[in-house]
This record gives structure tokens, C-alpha cells and sequence, in this order.
């Protein structure tokens, strides 16, 4: 059952009509130049209401990512990826195999036209899809992203999980999530992610939940059409 915050924010989300979001996954590593153009060719098409809204489902190769408030002493060893400046929301971030990154392109037009509520869906989806594995995971004010607990004798401490940056235009949203299913944890050593230096990051592996990417897939679409709707098979923008 869902809790009432959760009840509040899906019925938001969820418009009254319509049909559901298109929902595609992209094999092998996809270039990201080449994403973020086809990003934003997608959401001007839904704007303009000649396409569906949809969710992308792909994998980058090794880089770095910096937002609209990064800051260039969080990028600690620039040689070591390529390092792409983008317009989302938000600081440094990694991308690259065993991440799950998922673009969302949704139509806030149709979904009430809150962007607040828009990124405490986007936090609840995650949320929701780690609860698929038995992960506890929750949002911390001042911190962007979703955390995780842990524990163990005589400490304590919160790792990252899963990072957000989103961006809109015309009420139509892109860039999206990443999801740290088993990604090599060193390469977040170049940056500071999210510019947050005094906690660490993690993975579903790292903690312990041998998931593979299907599985992970399977635990965000199930979690997504309980925040946003129902959703069909679609075709990535990339071969």
C-alpha cells in the first residue's frame, strides 16, 4: 500500500487521461553529446504534441557531468574522463557502466505544472524501486539525490545512491535519474558528487543485493507506473 505522502505526490503525477508513457532501453554504451541532443529533440517534439512522453533507460561510458551549480574545485581530476557541461540542474555527477541512468521526458502541462512536486516524485520513484530489493532509502533536506543508512559496530554513516538533475523547458522535462547498481564506486574519486565531499557513495551491489541491470529495470518500472502512470514499450531515440 502506499503511504499517504506517496498517495499525495502520485496523484499529482498521474494524469487523467491520456496514453501511458512510452518506456525504452538502450543496449551497449551510448554516447552522451549524442543523448542530450536526442533528449532535447524528444522534448520539443512533446511539446509541440507530436510525440509521446517517455522514459530512456540506457548506459554511458565513463564521464563526467557537470550542472548549472557545479563548481570547478569539485572537479579534483579532470584528465582522468571526459568531462561534459550540461544544462541540468545541479553539480558534478559520474555516469558510466553498471549506473543506470533513466531520462525522463514527462509533460508537466498535463501533470499540474509543479516542478516541486515533479523532483519528490522523481525521489519517491527511486525510493520506491530500491524497496524492491529490501533497501531502505530516504531523501535528506540540503542534499540532493537519495541516501542510504548504514551501519554497523560502533558506526554509522549515509552513502548516495541515486542522483537527479532534471531540467525543463516548455513544462517538458529531460535529463533525469542515475541509479548506482554495480558501477566501478572508485571512479566518483575525480569529483565531488553533487558537490556533498563529506559523505560517500554506493551501489546496489556495494550493499550487499546482487542485482543485475535487468532486475533493477524491472524494480523502476514497476515503481514508475505507481508515481506516474502506466507505461508501454517504446523505442529508444538512438539505435
Amino acid at each position: 500500500m502506499l503511504s499517504q505522502s506517496l498517495s499525495e505526490t502520485a496523484s499529482k503525477l498521474i494524469p487523467a487521461e491520456g496514453r501511458p508513457v512510452e518506456w525504452a532501453v538502450s543496449t551497449g554504451y551510448v554516447d552522451y553529446p549524442l543523448a542530450v541532443e536526442a533528449m532535447e529533440a524528444r522534448a520539443a517534439a512533446i511539446a509541440a504534441g507530436d510525440a509521446p512522453e517517455l522514459v530512456w533507460l540506457l548506459e554511458h561510458p565513463a564521464l563526467y557531468t557537470a550542472g548549472v551549480s557545479s563548481k570547478d574545485e569539485d572537479l579534483l581530476d579532470a584528465g582522468r574522463f571526459p568531462v561534459h557541461r550540461t544544462g541540468r540542474g545541479g553539480q558534478f555527477t559520474y555516469h558510466g557502466p553498471g549506473q543506470r541512468v533513466a531520462y525522463v521526458m514527462l509533460d508537466l502541462n498535463r501533470r499540474g505544472k509543479d516542478v516541486r512536486a515533479f523532483v519528490r516524485g522523481l525521489e519517491q520513484w527511486i525510493i520506491g524501486a530500491l524497496g524492491e530489493f529490501g533497501v531502505p532509502a530516504d531523501v535528506r533536506e540540503g542534499r540532493v539525490g537519495v541516501w542510504v543508512e548504514r551501519k554497523g559496530p560502533g558506526w554509522s554513516r549515509e552513502d548516495k545512491i541515486a542522483a537527479i538533475g532534471v531540467k525543463v523547458r516548455k513544462w517538458v522535462s529531460f535529463h533525469g535519474i542515475s541509479l548506482n547498481v554495480e558501477p566501478d564506486l572508485n571512479h566518483f574519486g575525480g569529483i565531488v558528487p553533487c558537490g556533498i565531499a563529506e559523505h560517500g557513495v554506493t551501489s546496489l551491489v556495494d550493499l550487499g543485493v546482487p542485482a543485475t541491470m535487468d532486475e533493477a529495470d524491472e524494480a523502476l518500472r514497476t515503481s514508475f507506473r505507481r508515481i506516474f502512470g502506466a507505461v508501454e514499450t517504446g523505442r529508444p531515440p538512438l539505435a
